[in-house]
């Protein structure tokens, strides 16, 4: 029962993977913990059978980003889907200001999603209103972002790297590392790219949006690559085609929770619900015998079960 990064290609959609994975796995119970967008590439993160039971439980992890960020040009998509509706020359940008503009987005904050997402609003999903030309009030919703590093500015998304290598602190250009395949370039425009690692819920096309309009320019995500979902990196991802024989990450190896080892008498008590008394503060991951029991939330006095594992 595996949890499997996969390498998402450019042009699918997250469901299309999923699909993907059901026909290649023989089996409907395949989800995925957090979806890309069709013109983004990287780590998609599947839950395979019984697996599926820990998506609730992954889907809040930290997530790492390259993004190519194109200014002097706006779409209504907020990236290369276009079309071009809004440009503006630019002029010759500072990298001291640009990295004072990407820190002041970082950390707790509010952000607007785009028109074209799947969020609902009165039954109505954002996407379809946009496209039948029509747009929908999306409140500000909280995210964190934990950290933006411009890599480079450039004269045009055709002049950035494509070419990358993990390094302990985030992928690097490398001319000899993974390639890396970005939309059709919409035009040619100054082009930032960022190293963003940002919480559960951020639109890094939001994010390009914003950082454009506090350089007081219209702005489109270019490009973007997801190099890491949690303790998941791009770089052990599987190939599309490599999915059938993938064997990933038990259940347990997946949920990146402190651990408790458990007694038979503290496994029989969570798995009848009950709530034992316990000085861990937080959530857990409950394990005997290497298996995986329950996962719990502590207040400092007794765990109460969120799930738990026959």
């Amino acid at each position: 029962m595996p949890v499997i990064a996969v390498d998402k290609p450019l042009h699918l959609t997250s469901h299309d993977v999923v699909n993907r994975a059901r026909r290649m796995r023989h089996t409907k119970r395949v989800g995925h913990t957090g979806t890309l967008d069709p013109l983004a590439t990287g780590v998609l993160v599947l839950c395979v059978d019984d697996s599926t039971k820990v998506v609730q439980f992954m889907e809040a992890d930290s997530k790492d980003y390259l993004a190519w960020i194109s200014l002097g040009a706006g779409t209504p998509t907020l990236d290369a889907e276009g079309p071009l509706t809004d440009t503006a020359p630019v002029s010759p940008l500072d990298p001291a200001e640009v990295r004072a503009v990407l820190e002041r987005f970082t950390g707790p904050q509010q952000q607007v999603p785009p028109q074209y997402s799947a969020i609902q609003v009165g039954g109505q999903r954002a996407y379809a209103v946009a496209r039948a030309g029509g747009e929908l009030e999306l409140p500000a919703r909280p995210v964190v972002i934990h950290s933006l590093e411009l890599l480079g500015l450039f004269p045009r998304v055709q002049d950035t790297p494509r070419r990358f290598s993990p390094t302990p602190d985030g992928w690097v250009a490398d001319e000899a590392g993974l390639t890396f395949t970005l939309p059709e370039a919409l035009g040619e425009f100054p082009t930032m790219l960022v190293r963003a690692r940002v919480g559960s819920g951020t639109y890094l096309r939001s994010l390009a949006r914003d950082v454009g309009a506090a350089l007081g320019l219209p702005a489109h995500l270019a490009g973007l690559v997801r190099t890491r979902v949690g303790r998941y990196g791009l770089e052990h991802a599987v190939s599309l085609d490599g999915l059938a024989d993938a064997t990933g990450l038990p259940d347990l190896a997946a949920l990146d929770f402190p651990r408790i080892e458990a007694d038979p008498d503290l496994a029989r008590e969570l798995r009848q619900g009950k709530r034992p008394r316990r000085p861990e503060v937080g959530r857990h991951v409950v394990i005997l015998n290497g298996e995986l029991v329950a996962v719990v939330d502590g207040d400092g006095e007794q765990l109460k079960v969120v799930r738990a594992w026959a």
